[in-house]
């Protein structure tokens, strides 16, 4: 069990993992793979980027698998100057995940977090649960509350 599992239930959310795995050259994305490999949506996948922002801080970006992360529309619902993709050694620690299985949950460290507006049309969204090869399927308004995220056009 993932600490990102373990978060969700000790706060008595509603959720279901999925378990999954890819073959060696995935066609496609890592997200469009992953989404094809749980039978879901790829814009009812959402990947958890970690950015840095001008002033040195890293935030979380929850965006679509199906769609890029627009770092200027980042920095902006940050008021940042700029954003920049974290490198992966500095996400890795701020986390204690592996990238490619970032979690939104069970951080080291709870980061200030960015979801993209697109998750308030799905009722259900698929995010990492913590290391690759899992998913967790959960409430779009309880990924929203539990991360204490702003939500925003990030995605282009």
């Amino acid at each position: 069990m993932t600490p990102a599992v373990k978060f969700l239930e000790k706060q008595g959310v509603t959720h279901t993992v999925h378990r999954y795995e890819l073959g060696e050259s995935p066609a496609g994305t890592y997200g469009e793979a992953v989404a094809k490999a749980i039978g879901a949506e790829p814009q009812r996948v959402f990947k958890t980027l970690i950015a840095q922002l001008n002033s040195g801080k890293l935030v979380v970006a929850v965006v679509p698998v199906s769609r890029t992360l627009d770092l200027r529309a980042l920095a902006a619902a940050a008021g940042a100057k700029s954003a920049a993709m974290a490198p992966p050694p500095a996400a890795e620690k701020a986390t204690r995940y592996v990238t490619g299985g970032i979690s939104p949950f069970g951080q080291r460290k709870m980061l200030r977090t960015f979801v993209d507006r697109s998750l308030e049309t799905h009722p259900t969204v698929f995010v990492s649960a913590g290391r690759r090869g899992l998913q967790v399927e959960m409430g779009s308004k309880d990924l929203v509350r539990l991360c204490e995220a702003s939500v925003a056009e990030l995605s282009e």
